[in-house]
């Protein structure tokens, strides 16, 4: 089954646990970049936002070679982050992304996270203070909103594949996730 689900888009906006509950809905495994970043860098202290965005990169690669192992062997898989196009970091995610669905043909669904900014903001400025992120996630300094809003609006023009779905979390309770869903079970059956 040669499909790969790709969850992008604003930071804060609910991806990875989207991700997660997708994944046990439909029996697909998955990959969450912040948690890879996580489990890499568990033995290793992280001292500033430098070395943080070293990890990001390595982080990537690293997924990139697990999902390209999955598309070796035809296996449908699930991948997180908030990946970005060309020309925002050095590394075009979305180009990379990309080139190993054409390898391999595969099929791909994207699901765009989106939102108020505003509302994402206030949802990032907590979440930077819970222990869960972990220390190479955090960004060592407060996240002022017009920075914020840039990163978020930044991953605008990521893109992969064919089919596409937006999801605005703005409000949480007004998403309907059980389609969503729906949606993916269709994909992977198709």
């Amino acid at each position: 089954m040669k499909k790969i689900i790709v969850i992008g888009g604003y930071l804060a906006a609910g991806k990875s646990t989207f991700a997660r509950q997708l994944s046990k809905e439909i029996n697909v495994p998955y990959l969450i970049k912040d948690t890879f970043k996580i489990s890499l860098c568990s033995n290793i202290d992280v001292k500033d936002r430098g070395q943080k965005s070293l990890f990001s990169v390595v982080t990537f690669d690293a997924m990139m070679y697990v999902v390209e192992r999955f598309m070796e062997t035809n296996y449908p898989i699930i991948i997180e982050g908030n990946f970005v196009p060309a020309g925002i970091k050095k590394v075009d995610e979305a180009g990379i992304i990309n080139k190993l669905i054409y390898k391999y043909n595969y099929e791909s669904l994207e699901y765009k996270f989106i939102g108020d900014t505003n509302v994402l903001y206030k949802r990032f400025v907590e979440r930077e203070k819970s222990s869960e992120r972990g220390e190479v996630n955090t960004l060592f300094s407060e996240v002022i909103y017009d920075d914020f809003a840039t990163w978020c609006h930044n991953l605008d023009d990521f893109n992969v594949g064919l089919k596409k779905i937006e999801i605005d979390t703005t409000n949480f309770e007004e998403v309907d996730f059980e389609s969503n869903i729906k949606v993916a079970q269709s994909f992977l059956h198709e």
